[in-house]
């Protein structure tokens, strides 16, 4: 009868071994801890644009040349809008973006030619392509009720806004914010004027 040995491995084979283990151990929690760190990142970057600087995209035309179809904005939570500012709101389970004209009290005149005067001062509006009249079946001039705001798209021909009564003026409490930043396309990144 053969007597059969057995081979046991070598310290050098031992040692090898337990570091490919270690290894292993140390990737995997390594990994772990990566996923987790990530995760985290993911959901403070949703809380915040959720409750600070939500992120928008742009659907239609009505804001062009300023804003164009699928372009993502951040708007940024304020209160206080003043003449010029580009705001996102609620209308009709949507969120629309338009551009402040006036604020509470201030007096509001849109001639036929499109052209809007602000309390007896016509606007100059460097982000208008063409000035249209468009849709309009507010008494002219119109007063700015308190605690609203009366805005209009850059592309005034197309743009359904406050100039009709069916959108009318912007409660304050139904504005999201300001859209302070364009983040897509990479090209096109930039503060909005």
């Amino acid at each position: 009868m053969e007597k059969q040995t057995m081979d046991f491995p070598t310290a050098a084979q031992l040692t090898e071994e337990l570091k490919r283990i270690r290894y292993r151990k140390g990737f995997r929690k390594m990994l772990r801890s990566t996923i987790s760190s990530l995760l985290v990142v993911a959901a403070v970057a949703v809380l915040i644009s959720m409750l600070f600087l939500p992120v928008l995209r742009v659907t239609g035309t009505s804001m062009t040349p300023t804003l164009t179809n699928d372009e993502l904005v951040i708007c940024g939570k304020r209160s206080n809008f003043k003449s010029g500012d580009v705001v996102a709101f609620y209308f009709n389970n949507k969120i629309l973006l338009k551009r402040v004209i006036g604020v509470a009290g201030d007096v509001i005149d849109i001639k036929e030619d499109g052209t809007v005067y602000v309390n007896g001062t016509a606007l100059e509006e460097p982000y208008v392509n063409e000035l249209a009249f468009g849709e309009c079946d507010l008494e002219l001039p119109y007063q700015v009720p308190e605690s609203r705001i009366f805005v209009m798209g850059d592309h005034r021909a197309t743009s359904v806004d406050s100039r009709s009564s069916v959108v009318g003026c912007i409660a304050e409490e139904y504005v999201v914010g300001r859209v302070i930043l364009r983040v897509w396309p990479l090209k096109e990144i930039g503060t909005i004027q």
